[in-house]
């Protein structure tokens, strides 16, 4: 499995793009995505709404279990990827592409953030 290196990860299996114009993109990691198995429901934040780091901001539900899906960052919410709403399996099949949750307008941003590398250190075991 391999994280992409440009982006930062949670501790708590979220990933987060560097921000353009103050504006970051949110998704879970393949490794989270292969914990949970099929993801057939999502629940996201809405557009407008403001999210708090490492704060619940959503669910995902797998055939498995419901699991929160919690905020790297504190901002307002400007997008929300309705594909995945449609097609729940997309945080499967395209963790890092397709299968983005949100976007986020960063207001603040934890200094705990892993790189690509930190992170495989993090989840390997």
């Amino acid at each position: 499995m391999s994280n992409p290196q440009q982006l930062r990860y949670s501790k708590e299996h979220e990933w987060l793009s560097v921000a353009e114009d103050g504006v970051s993109t949110v998704g879970i990691t393949e490794f989270a995505a292969n914990a949970l198995g099929d993801v057939v429901y999502a629940q996201l934040p809405e557009v407008g709404s403001t999210v708090t780091a490492g704060e619940s901001c959503g669910e995902l539900e797998s055939t498995k279990s419901v699991s929160d899906l919690y905020s790297p960052v504190t901002g307002e919410i400007t997008e929300v990827n309705e594909d995945v709403v449609s097609d729940p399996s997309l945080v499967n099949s395209a963790p890092f592409e397709g299968g983005w949750l949100f976007k986020v307008r960063v207001t603040d941003e934890p200094a705990d953030l892993l790189s690509a590398d930190e992170y495989a250190a993090h989840t390997a075991g």
